[in-house]
């Protein structure tokens, strides 16, 4: 094992790169999955080893207060960006390294932490929204009590809930494939965001596909106390490496 991540910039990718992506058949969304778990199985030592690292280090930073979660925000895409190259790195015939993990602190590193900046900037928007509808409809239901006041509260509570998932929704379409776009194509930050959200919006079934079966995953794999996570977690990351394969470059395993 090697202690230097190469800049693998320079390398080529098999296929033909689509900057703004390609269009897949809704099936795909399962095949990523299936992509995903072969590379898991090349090395799942290292996978899992990285899966616990990540989890313990947002563990860790979580735990300070306020500006843990600000931290994680910012952090989440230069982690992403690195492994998209230990991805890549071991879709060539090379070896994924827990080095990996730390890859994306020396390679785009300003540009990665622009994703994390949009990242957190939709996150707080979406927190003081929250807060504040929330917030107010709960003040409502004591002034006024009874009935109809509870209901005021319900009511702020599903408002609060449609307003979570119509922000963060777009907010996952354009941060999913731009750590890879970014650190594996030098994408611009801006480019790699928009790339991405349409990208995730033209392919919306696949996605929708592969957003049902990794929900029966999850529940399954916090069945055994939930030891299936160390297999799940490797999977998901492998999972955005084999999505951004079939969509940017129309690579298949």
């Amino acid at each position: 094992m090697t202690n230097t991540i190469p800049d693998t910039r320079s390398e080529p990718q098999a296929g033909n790169f689509h900057a703004e992506g390609r269009t897949v058949a809704g099936g795909r969304g399962w095949d990523w999955i299936v992509e995903a778990y072969a590379l898991f199985r090349k090395q799942p030592g290292i996978w899992i080893l990285a899966a616990v690292v990540l989890g313990i280090l947002f563990i860790a930073i979580s735990m300070i207060p306020i500006l843990g979660s600000l931290a994680n925000a910012l952090l989440f895409p230069i982690f992403g960006g690195g492994m998209m190259l230990g991805c890549r790195a071991q879709d060539q015939g090379g070896a994924l390294e827990i080095e990996h993990l730390f890859a994306g602190f020396k390679h785009r590193t300003g540009d990665l932490v622009m994703v994390g900046v949009f990242n957190l900037f939709v996150w707080v928007i979406t927190a003081f929204a929250v807060f504040t509808i929330v917030g107010g409809g709960t003040f409502m239901a004591m002034m006024r009590g009874g009935v109809e006041g509870a209901g005021i509260s319900i009511a702020s509570l599903l408002i609060a809930l449609l307003l979570i998932t119509g922000l963060t929704v777009p907010l996952y379409m354009a941060t999913w494939f731009a750590p890879a776009l970014i650190i594996l194509h030098e994408v611009p930050p801006v480019a790699a965001l928009k790339a991405s959200f349409f990208a995730c919006l033209r392919n919306w079934l696949p996605f929708l596909t592969y957003g049902v079966v990794m929900l029966v995953f999850c529940i399954l794999a916090a069945i055994p106390a939930f030891l299936g996570y160390l297999v799940l977690i490797p999977v998901l990351i492998a999972s955005v490496y084999t999505s951004y394969r079939d969509i940017f470059h129309g690579v298949q395993a």
